[in-house]
């Protein structure tokens, strides 16, 4: 199992907007991740104290900057930096996930992929339910502008 200071190295999201706690299998195609950072006070895309379902996009979105930092560390490199393009045929079960109890669970896999850009498809459970399914699109910096899209100063 790969732990949350693993998964810190791998992504440009850091501190409380890295939403991913372990990864609890990965190959080359698919990643499965878990965390509990939805029932987090803290949490940085929380508004009115309440987390919205819309944001399992984001964790959809950040499961893939994860399985593409394990995939290019595992190839001797760094991941290259990804701009969220687009998301399709999102499909949410439920309002607000912050009052879920136990923790969040994401399956990814990689769709389609070229040099310059991936697409995956993702779902979000809890507790076997699923919460949210969709395809999210990502724009790859070119190799020698690695972090060009990066969210790290």
């Amino acid at each position: 199992m790969i732990g949350r200071d693993e998964i810190l190295a791998l992504v440009p999201h850091q501190g409380a907007m890295c939403l991913w706690d372990e990864v609890l299998a990965w190959d080359a195609a698919r990643i499965r991740l878990r965390t509990g950072s939805h029932r987090a006070p803290e949490h940085p895309l929380r508004s009115g104290g309440r987390l919205h379902a819309v944001h399992l996009c984001e964790y959809g979105a950040q499961a893939m900057a994860v399985h593409g930092g394990l995939r290019a560390r595992d190839g001797g490199g760094a991941a290259r930096a990804g701009l969220l393009v687009a998301l399709r045929d999102v499909r949410l079960h439920l309002a607000r996930i912050d009052d879920l109890p136990g923790p969040l669970e994401c399956e990814a896999e990689a769709l389609t992929e070229t040099a310059a850009s991936q697409q995956y498809a993702f779902r979000l459970l809890h507790r076997g339910t699923p919460l949210a399914e969709g395809r999210a699109a990502v724009v790859l910096a070119p190799p020698e502008q690695r972090n060009a899209f990066s969210e790290r100063p």
